[in-house]
């Protein structure tokens, strides 16, 4: 059994698009895991949510991200609070946040919504031999859980309690990794659309079970990175340089 799982889209479509090519030329995979994060920051959400539903739904699960929830519901991150020196910037960078996800949720239609809106927020599987699977955004019943490759075991198999399951499945944080904990194994395919960890090129995993054991591949796939850019400065959207910045560096904001 072959397991596909994408992260963090973030209405990139060039890097969807080099991933999904990658994924078929690697001979695809039995199941398809989309772990949320499908439209924010990017130049082409529509479009990206029109490539996840194309794929074939008997064997495809997509779930919803925080940022697909702030998009649609218009919730927002926790803050920690600004220093009285933080204030200038921190108003500065809300604004900018703000604006993004408005300008996301005026390229939606509808439809496109309420798409996200219905989207799940866990996904398990069974494996015959191997045991179960479970997925999540970023942690079992959080969807801004930080779970990092240097987070301390203990944290994350904390965090894993309220679930029953051998391997744990998340993205969240635009960063792969491969973790064996013991009971658990915790797979992070890093971002497709952005990634944080230096490397530009997209990222997913194809994850092969067999004999009862599963097999991790961490797959990175070059893609247009300028043509991406190039796209986010020819639409009007407000926080464009931001996450030009990002895909340029293939790192998080500095705060």
């Amino acid at each position: 059994m072959r397991l596909a799982l994408l992260s963090d889209i973030h209405g990139n479509l060039h890097a969807l698009q080099a991933v999904l090519a990658d994924l078929q030329a690697a001979g695809g995979a039995d199941r398809i895991w989309v772990l949320g994060d499908l439209v924010a920051f990017g130049p082409a959400p529509v479009a990206c949510l029109d490539a996840i539903r194309a794929l074939p739904a008997e064997t495809t699960s997509v779930i919803q991200g925080n940022t697909d929830r702030y998009v649609t519901t218009w919730a927002r991150p926790h803050q920690d609070k600004p220093t009285p020196d933080q204030w200038e910037s921190y108003v500065a960078r809300m604004m900018q946040r703000d604006a993004s996800f408005a300008w996301t949720a005026r390229q939606l239609s509808g439809a496109d919504a309420e798409y996200l809106l219905k989207l799940g927020t866990d996904l398990s599987l069974t494996v015959e031999g191997y045991g179960p699977i479970v997925g999540f955004h970023a942690g079992p019943g959080d969807d801004e859980m930080v779970l990092l490759p240097y987070t301390p075991e203990d944290v994350i198999l904390d965090a894993l309690m309220i679930r029953e399951g051998r391997l744990a499945v998340g993205g969240h944080t635009h960063r792969p990794m491969d973790r064996d904990l013991g009971d658990w194994r915790f797979v992070n395919p890093g971002s497709v659309g952005l990634p944080f960890d230096g490397d530009q090129r997209a990222s997913y995993a194809l994850i092969t079970i067999e004999n009862g054991a599963a097999q991790v591949d961490i797959r990175r796939v070059p893609y247009a990175v300028e043509a991406a850019i190039a796209a986010l400065q020819e639409s009007d959207h407000p926080a464009g340089a931001f996450t030009i910045e990002r895909l340029r560096l293939a790192a998080p904001p500095q705060e």
